[in-house]
């Protein structure tokens, strides 16, 4: 139901969310669970989640942490596995068995954080993996970019496509894949066009900013996140791709904090936290193009259509009314800088 000031949606998923671990998790998890039904979350630990055990006492954790801090919330945690070198297909086996984990996530080596255990060669060393996962229906989930230091930063998710993804589902054709956190027109042209079961996540912050906002005033770490923002016309095209209607784009919000410490320093981290205010970002990017009437199919139907889920049964409410967001949050013991801290958002989350 639409009107000029409110539009009411299934209640939506988040199918990439950072919830990291400890006295964090239990700081965020509240906000992630207040706005979506589930979300696939990340592996990307210290050390990392790299066994069905790994993953069922992560979900514990996380459930424990909900529990603790917001014990109405209706929230379910979808797990991952982190790929390495040495994930064998036993592996794929138990985790498709477990009925908890939902995907497997490649992170090539040094990609971004703690990604030193990733994958050095995928087909190389994984191919056994990857056609149990075909087999099992069971979706790899890629971040998409090649980690050459001869390769300019803004062109890695590009020349991933042809060095990774092209060679990849040559020879698994029906292998599921997610590419996530699309930031490029050619990754939206590769992933719109493909054959077969691929899909992409786009992250709140790739719809709304280009790589200038990383440099108004001076040099914003907080707006530093990989894959980094980037050109005006890529915004474009992700935008245009998420409120379009393909059915292979939905949400995914990368939200990933860190203390503002650790993003202040003279090799900050990389990662945007908006969990906090996901769905008023994305709101008020589709509503940017008159577009909030495709919000619902991005953010609540396409994502589990490929994950094979149902939709949620339950909604929520946004109205176009101005929500501001903090300066800074106190979370886990430390000073979190959310996304566009200080700055006002049209949308809201209604009450």
């Amino acid at each position: 139901m639409t009107t000029t000031q409110t539009l009411t949606i299934t209640r939506p998923d988040d199918w990439h969310l950072h919830l990291r671990d400890g006295e964090l998790l239990k700081a965020i998890v509240g906000h992630t669970a207040a706005q979506f039904g589930r979300a696939i979350v990340m592996p990307n630990l210290n050390p990392p989640i790299t066994t069905t055990e790994h993953a069922k006492a992560y979900q514990a954790r996380i459930l424990d942490a909900l529990q603790q801090t917001v014990p109405a919330a209706d929230f379910l945690p979808l797990m991952t596995l982190y790929l390495t070198d040495n994930t064998g297909p036993d592996e794929i086996y138990r985790a498709k068995n477990s009925g908890i984990v939902h995907g497997v996530k490649l992170y090539p080596a040094g990609a971004t954080t703690n990604s030193d255990a990733g994958v050095t060669d995928l087909l190389g060393h994984c191919a056994k993996t990857l056609e149990a996962m075909q087999d099992e229906g069971m979706p790899l989930l890629v971040h998409g970019e090649v980690t050459d230091p001869a390769i300019d930063l803004f062109d890695r998710e590009a020349v991933f496509i042809d060095r990774v993804m092209i060679p990849l589902r040559k020879q698994f054709p029906a292998l599921k894949v997610v590419f996530e956190h699309l930031t490029t027109s050619e990754g939206v042209a590769y992933v719109t066009e493909a054959e077969g079961p691929i899909a992409a996540t786009i992250t709140a912050h790739h719809l709304l900013y280009n790589r200038n906002a990383m440099f108004v005033g001076g040099l914003r770490p907080h707006w530093y996140c990989l894959p980094v923002l980037k050109r005006e016309k890529h915004r474009e095209a992700l935008l245009g791709a998420a409120t379009g209607d393909t059915g292979r784009f939905f949400l995914g919000t990368d939200s990933a904090p860190h203390a503002r410490g650790r993003k202040e320093q003279d090799c900050g981290c990389a990662g945007c936290y908006t969990a906090l205010h996901a769905m008023e970002l994305y709101a008020t990017a589709f509503d940017s193009v008159s577009r909030i009437d495709r919000l619902q199919a991005f953010a609540s139907e396409n994502g589990p259509a490929f994950y094979g889920l149902a939709p949620n049964t339950s909604t929520i409410t946004l109205e176009k009314q101005p929500f501001t967001i903090p300066g800074s949050l106190q979370l886990g013991g430390d000073e979190v800088v959310p996304l566009a801290g200080g700055e006002a958002l049209a949308w809201s989350i209604k009450a």
